[in-house]
């Protein structure tokens, strides 16, 4: 049984909920009694038209009952944007700092406030409606951390245009697919960006995608709207003399950032929207391959956001919150821009590297601003824990609170060090579990309140009522594990997918009828501690980064030398998962490192950086089933380097193991 860490005291005396017992019983009210518990956090958002009490959530999860749906507030009226920024105005924060920026170079850095970012959404928003951004339009975003990508999702929702950002770490062909597939009307980017001492050529990766989009998928972008990023004095790194002639310059659809807001008046009226109207749509890869377009609508997920990031992080007037993740993310989203702004937070923007200049920026970043609260991913811990203590031994981390971790499990041994050496055992560690489809945290410890176990994702938030069943469809009571299921809607889950609400139902619902499924396997400890233990589905979590075996196989063969790719994950010290892939090649072709790196750069060019296999595996068959079915399974073992492989009898060729297992690179 693992050891169980109780709250430190430090965290408990001011703790927002400073007890179990407290949580408990919060927890109870907000599953028996949705709206009375809902309605209060509620209440503190302006409404141009509220709510009608008994009419605060419905919903169906058995698809065989009529239509998926759940709805929060319907007929409800309210914007997001305005309550992020003139609520918080008018409740006495304009000159409270929203965002410290802190740019590639620690010499690079500035601040907004609250006054001043409204004043910034005002104007963009109101350049969006000159060139043509109504209602229900979409805007693609591709975008570095900076403050103008905020200001762009902020004013997207002022206005009611649904933002649709994309990981600025994508390559082109994905980008065209996701531009393609929402439609965008407008994409809006920068020329580039520094990545510690690599320079990013944004802009020529928008041109790309623009063109692809253009031909593969008969869509067009109106415009294309570009921030000059790189024009900042920095000392980042050397610019070529010729960077602008890296990229093409389009008078009939491009746009600089700063021509259309000087212009612009910083008064802007904003759209009232209805309760369950879209807010944002973000991609995540799909066991197909193809992206879904996840929706989420707007009061639901304000309610919901904003309330996870009070009582998860434990935010309190003067704390300064820092999460290190980039917002074409779902992270980015909840906790770098809603849930923070929502709750009036100070937030630091960072667009850097952990490693950059040296590997000790992130607690030289820590020590800058005094963070109290610290959000980052298992794999920027493990990366860093190889380096030793030198770096973090410089700098004074006193000021930290809440250590949080998100994007995948998280090891114990990484947990431990993370737990001791940052926060002196002085701080809660909130291991945080969620999706893009669930809009915020929905297992997590909770600060001041719940005990913590190394790897332990915890306890459920409110509103969440989490099941654990069999293949089978049985609920697992006690200690046990299975599927981890979801058994009622909470205000922040989505609401469909793009263009697609039969994919949602089938992905989400059918394999279970009545219940929401994470695709996420879980256990629960003799303690009720609940443990997420991975992926169920052909899905990869790499560094965080979720996508398809489909996905990356596709590309594999499109190399004329493959006939044939299989893809499974391999444990990795450092990402938690790599890439093991396997290959056939077509006879005659030669397996060398020339093909080795060939493919690597393919799936790098198509994909993303992110998703480059460390293993390739020339092997000469796959084991199937007479059906034709890859056991997965069976490829998993291999790549782990297992002997055990179990029952083979339902192979059409047994002998394909032993031939895998001594080809093994």
């Amino acid at each position: 049984m693992s050891r169980v860490y109780q709250p430190p005291a430090l965290v408990v005396d001011k703790s927002r909920l400073p007890s179990f017992a407290k949580y408990k019983e919060m927890h109870k009210k907000s599953i028996e009694n949705p709206e009375e518990f809902w309605s209060e956090i509620a209440n503190e958002f302006f409404w141009q038209v509220p709510y009608e009490p008994g009419n605060f959530v419905s919903y169906n999860f058995d698809s065989s009952q009529g239509e998926v749906f759940a709805k929060w507030m319907e007929g409800a009226v309210t914007n997001i944007c305005f309550n992020i920024l003139d609520r918080n105005v008018m409740n006495g924060h304009g000159e409270k700092v929203a965002f410290y920026w802190e740019g590639n170079h620690p010499d690079d850095y500035s601040r907004i406030t609250y006054r001043k970012l409204l004043d910034e959404v005002c104007q963009f928003s109101n350049a969006l409606r000159d060139i043509g951004v109504v209602k229900g339009d979409r805007v693609s975003v591709y975008m570095p951390m900076i403050l103008e990508t905020v200001v762009c999702m902020l004013a997207c929702a002022r206005i009611g245009a649904i933002h649709s950002v994309v990981f600025a770490g994508f390559s082109s062909d994905s980008l065209a697919e996701r531009v393609a597939n929402c439609e965008a009307k407008v994409l809006v980017t920068a020329d580039g960006a520094w990545r510690g001492e690599k320079l990013l050529l944004l802009k020529k990766t928008c041109e790309d995608a623009m063109l692809k989009a253009k031909i593969k998928y008969k869509h067009t972008v109106e415009k294309c709207i570009v921030v000059s990023h790189l024009s900042r004095v920095t000392p980042c790194g050397t610019l070529p003399d010729d960077h602008k002639s890296l990229y093409r310059w389009n008078d009939s659809v491009d746009l600089w950032w700063h021509d259309l807001m000087e212009v612009q008046s910083t008064c802007c009226t904003p759209e009232w929207m209805e309760a369950e109207e879209p807010l944002f749509m973000l991609y995540t890869s799909g066991s197909t391959g193809k992206p879904k377009g996840v929706m989420h609508t707007t009061a639901g997920y304000m309610i919901y956001a904003s309330t996870t990031f009070r009582y998860v992080f434990d935010y309190r007037e003067k704390d300064i919150y820092w999460c290190t993740a980039d917002v074409g993310w779902i992270t980015g989203h909840t906790y770098v821009v809603y849930g923070p702004l929502l709750n009036a937070a100070t937030c630091v923007m960072f667009e850097g590297t952990p490693f950059y200049p040296d590997n000790g920026r992130y607690w030289s970043t820590v020590e800058k601003y005094k963070v109290n609260q610290f959000y980052t991913a298992p794999t920027a811990i493990r990366s860093l824990m190889k380096f030793g203590e030198e770096h973090i031994k410089q700098h004074e981390l006193q000021s930290l609170r809440i250590l949080g971790s998100v994007g995948e499990p998280i090891n114990s041994e990484a947990w431990l060090w993370y737990y001791n050496l940052i926060g002196k055992g002085n701080c809660s560690i909130v291991d945080t579990f969620w999706q893009t489809e669930t809009g915020g945290h929905v297992l997590t410890s909770l600060p001041g309140a719940t005990p913590m176990k190394p790897g332990a994702a915890g306890f459920p938030f409110f509103g969440v009522e989490p099941r654990i069943l069999d293949d089978n469809g049985r609920k697992i009571e006690g200690p046990g594990e299975g599927n981890l299921v979801f058994a009622r809607p909470w205000p922040g889950m989505m609401r469909t997918l793009f263009g697609d609400h039969r994919r949602y139902e089938r992905v989400y619902f059918e394999k279970f009828p009545g219940y929401y499924c994470t695709g996420d396997g879980a256990k629960r400890d003799e303690d009720g501690f609940l443990w997420v233990t991975g992926r169920i589905d052909d899905m990869l979590n790499v560094s965080g980064h979720l996508m398809s075996t489909s996905e990356v196989e596709g590309v594999l063969t499109e190399e004329p030398r493959v006939s044939e790719a299989a893809v499974v994950s391999k444990p990795h010290p450092i990402k938690g998962e790599s890439l093991y892939c396997f290959i056939i090649l077509n006879e005659g072709v030669k397996f060398d490192m020339e093909l080795i790196d060939s493919l690597k750069k393919r799936v790098r060019s198509r994909i993303g950086a992110f998703a480059a296999p460390d293993v390739i595996h020339n092997a000469s068959g796959l084991p199937k089933t007479r059906s034709g079915k890859i056991m997965r399974r069976i490829l998993r073992k291999i790549a782990m380097g297992d002997t055990d492989i179990g029952d083979t009898s339902t192979l059409a060729d047994p002998t394909v193991v032993d031939k895998l297992l001594q080809s093994k690179p």
